[in-house]
């Protein structure tokens, strides 16, 4: 089933869309399985008959983009003849003429299906197609963001669970204590209590028994604030949610884990924090 959390995301980037675009109505949901996908949620819409609508893969306008995992639009749907004509009613019911869905992609895989629709039926620019498969691709990164978290979180377990002679609960306290102090140091004035400060932060790094070699150390050159987003992305913070704890603008925090992960040579932010650990940069 959808994540709720995930729902979230779509919802923003519908909003989105219809900024950018100028379109009167969008709406999409995230798919209950492999083949379906539940509209949830609804921007500018004039009556409820969307909602709720569950769309099978291959069927009417969504259900093909979800299938061909592509874009699919059309000028005039209730006329149209390349696509299926299961979900009329609903349509008519809105009054929506021309139409396009974006799948959400990820790994490969449809997780959902968003569309942008006018109730004319004129033909869509780019400029339309490009907002929808932009909001597309924003709730794909957020959704990549989150399986990622999970990821982490159950590595960090696992992590936890086998550390040198250190209960599991003591163990995420010591990675705690870390994120935290390193989310402090900015705050900090005085030169003398900030090296205090990364020198603690330095000996938590090295509690865990990571299996660091000088050689790797000396390989690996983060900036501070580089292992501070990394070290908020280890403890399952979102992008968001690291720029919140660490008072940056979100677009920071990404520049930061992008420039880390590419020192680190990590493709994923998962990859970013076990080469972080394994380099001593985290505990």
């Amino acid at each position: 089933m959808p994540d709720p959390v995930d729902a979230v995301e779509m919802r923003t980037a519908l909003a989105g869309l219809r900024r950018a675009s100028g379109l009167p109505v969008a709406f999409g949901g995230l798919l209950s399985d492999a083949r379906h996908a539940r509209i949830a949620e609804l921007d500018g819409a004039r009556t409820g008959a969307l909602r709720g609508l569950v769309i099978s893969a291959g069927s009417g306008l969504g259900g093909k983009a979800i299938a061909l995992a592509r874009p699919c639009a059309v000028t005039d749907y209730p006329t149209s003849r390349h696509i299926s004509h299961e979900y009329d009613t609903a349509v008519a019911a809105e009054g929506l003429r021309s139409v396009v869905a974006v799948p959400v992609v990820v790994r490969r895989t449809v997780r959902g299906v968003l569309y942008g629709a006018l109730r004319t039926p004129v033909s869509l620019g780019d400029r339309t197609f490009d907002a929808a498969v932009a909001a597309a691709r924003d709730v794909e990164q957020a959704l990549a963001g989150r399986d990622e978290v999970r990821e982490l979180l159950a590595l960090t377990r696992e992590q936890a669970a086998a550390g040198p002679g250190t209960a599991p609960g003591a163990w995420e306290d010591v990675r705690e204590a870390h994120r935290e102090l390193r989310a402090l140091e900015p705050r900090v004035a005085d030169p003398a209590l900030r090296d205090e400060l990364l020198a603690i932060c330095g000996r938590l790094a090295s509690a865990s028994g990571a299996r660091a070699t000088p050689a790797a150390a000396m390989e690996v050159r983060l900036a501070p604030r580089e292992v501070d987003v990394v070290a908020c992305v280890a403890a399952g913070a979102t992008n968001a949610a690291a720029a919140r704890q660490l008072g940056l603008r979100p677009e920071t925090v990404k520049g930061y884990l992008r420039s880390a992960m590419r020192k680190l040579g990590a493709h994923t932010r998962l990859e970013a924090v076990v080469a972080a650990r394994r380099a001593g940069l985290l505990p």
